[in-house]
């Protein structure tokens, strides 16, 4: 059983997404397209679980399976799809225990990778927005401190409300342009 702690945003994270993008790319090689940084760590001034979440984009998700092994040598558990299909989940821990990074990788084109995207950039871009999402999290770990489902369930409408919000928010300020990683 993990505790669930949301601290307050830390600027450190920004980095530790670069350098761990670092060695997944390299640990994935040529079936990178790209690297995201992705989830609460990725929106400034937000309170969060520390776990940075990394998506990355390749061209076909089946040639990720060949390179678990890679990925198991940087510490990484395999987890499959993971309740999302079309999707490959690892997860790694710190040498004390505690979770430090998810992975999620995406074929190019697939709706999650412009779904955990435009989450992320109107989150960016309505402050606002994020603010009420970092009140809700620190609430939620605080009511479900030892319960995962719990703390997931709680975010889940706000999340599914958010989204359809960024979705054309998304659509109508990303015509044409190309997604940017901050």
């Amino acid at each position: 059983m993990r505790k669930i702690e949301v601290v307050q945003h830390d600027l450190r994270w920004q980095e530790a997404f670069r350098i761990e993008s670092k060695h997944v790319a390299d640990a994935l090689g040529e079936i990178v397209v790209t690297i995201h940084h992705i989830g609460s760590t990725a929106i400034p001034g937000i309170y969060a679980k520390p776990i940075i979440d990394i998506l990355v984009e390749v061209q076909d998700i089946t040639q990720v399976d060949e390179q678990s092994s890679a990925m198991e040598s940087l510490g990484y558990e395999v987890m499959g799809e993971y309740g999302i299909p079309n999707r490959r989940f690892f997860r790694k821990d710190n040498q004390a225990g505690i979770r430090t990074h998810h992975i999620h990788i995406f074929e190019v084109g697939s709706a999650q990778v412009e779904r955990h995207i435009a989450f992320r950039d109107y989150m960016i871009a309505h402050p606002e927005a994020a603010q009420r999402y970092s009140k809700l999290k620190r609430e939620l770990a605080r009511e479900y401190p030892q319960n995962i489902d719990g703390y997931m369930d709680g975010k889940d409408g706000f999340i599914k409300e958010m989204d359809k919000k960024a979705a054309q928010w998304y659509t109508i300020h990303n015509v044409g342009a190309h997604r940017r990683a901050p």
